[in-house]
């Protein structure tokens, strides 16, 4: 790891070090924890796309009961398919348009 130095001016590293009080850490560690969050790799756009929809409260990551059933499930791909051609009707794509209504 390498080391650096900053001169800074006393009232900014007062207020550095009330905010790493606040947040129970080390002013390093605070501070090197702000620069791997400002200097991260770009994200690409999938990590983006999530990121945008969680702060918007649109994504739910699923209940531990939702993962036990999804762990417990026994029917393929294809058999889940099969299963949704012999119920027929209009695909739900469908459903949404219509319930949606016209746009314009």
């Amino acid at each position: 790891m390498a080391t650096m130095t900053l001169d800074l001016p006393a009232e900014l590293y007062q207020r550095l070090q009330e905010e790493a009080i606040q947040a129970g850490r080390p002013v390093d560690d605070l501070v090197t924890a702000w620069l791997q969050e400002r200097l991260a790799l770009p994200k690409g756009e999938r990590e983006r796309t999530i990121e945008i929809l969680r702060a918007a409260g649109m994504l739910a990551e699923p209940s531990t009961e939702m993962k036990a059933r999804a762990a417990q499930a026994t029917m393929s791909l294809a058999e889940v398919q099969a299963a949704l051609d012999r119920a027929g009707g209009k695909p739900l794509s469908e459903l949404i348009i219509e319930q949606r209504g016209a746009k314009g």
